[in-house]
């Protein structure tokens, strides 16, 4: 079966993952991680993509964007590539791919989701045991969005924004939304998603992307249609 095109939305915020080859280090040293935000804030200007949340670990960089149009990620994700790869085969002596195959990407669903998506990203290092804080962890956003320091990838999402009216405010909300620790079903949810590119959202939010999109947005069902039996056709003739 072919497979179907990423489905990207415009102006819709997206979960990202691209992971090194054979789960290979792609951030050896401070000054690759800092290589990587001044070309990531690059890309992400001149491809019109908003960065809301990212963490760079050692083998896999996980974002969280909106893109203003459909090709924007690409385009993004791409340049990246053509920048950051040269580099670290160049400085490292080696050749080859750095990537395993294509970035994964998610379309979520901003009022039940959004949050969700940064605390995961921002706490990876904490679940991968790198820290026991995620503010301990230089190479994410999460100092920006607790008021550590200003970081020039981001661009706040109207839901971050929504937790207060000041910036204390909003530090102070998202802090609690930290702390709030994430379920495994939670984890498992945003992750499958991610890695099978389906959307995460409610009932109502897929069925509006399905018709935007004019494609599935779902599995399809497994097995055949079931049979209908002599009993069945006679009723629905006689009905």
């Amino acid at each position: 079966m072919a497979r179907l095109p990423r489905l990207v939305v415009p102006n819709q915020p997206h979960h990202i993952i691209q992971t090194g080859n054979d789960r290979q280090t792609i951030f050896r040293d401070a000054d690759d991680h800092a290589a990587f935000l001044v070309w990531l804030r690059q890309a992400a200007k001149q491809s019109r993509v908003a960065i809301h949340a990212y963490v760079l670990m050692p083998d896999h960089i996980h974002l969280l964007a909106s893109p203003a149009e459909a090709g924007g990620l690409g385009q993004m994700m791409q340049w990246m590539g053509r920048q950051y790869v040269p580099y670290f085969n160049g400085k490292y002596q080696r050749t080859g791919t750095l990537w395993q195959g294509r970035y994964k990407a998610t379309v979520i669903e901003s009022d039940r989701y959004f949050l969700m998506c940064s605390r995961y990203i921002e706490t990876n290092p904490v679940r991968a045991g790198l820290v026991a804080l995620p503010e301990e962890y230089p190479w994410s956003s999460i100092g920006h969005h607790l008021g550590i320091k200003h970081d020039a990838v981001i661009t706040d999402h109207s839901v971050f924004w929504a937790l207060g009216n000041t910036p204390f405010d909003r530090e102070a909300s998202y802090r609690a939304v930290l702390d709030q620790e994430l379920g495994e079903r939670e984890v498992q949810a945003l992750t499958e998603a991610t890695l099978k590119g389906w959307p995460l959202g409610s009932e109502q939010f897929k069925a509006r992307l399905a018709k935007l999109s004019n494609r599935r947005v779902e599995p399809a069902r497994r097995g055949r249609p079931p049979k209908r039996t002599a009993e069945s056709e006679r009723s629905s003739t006689s009905s």
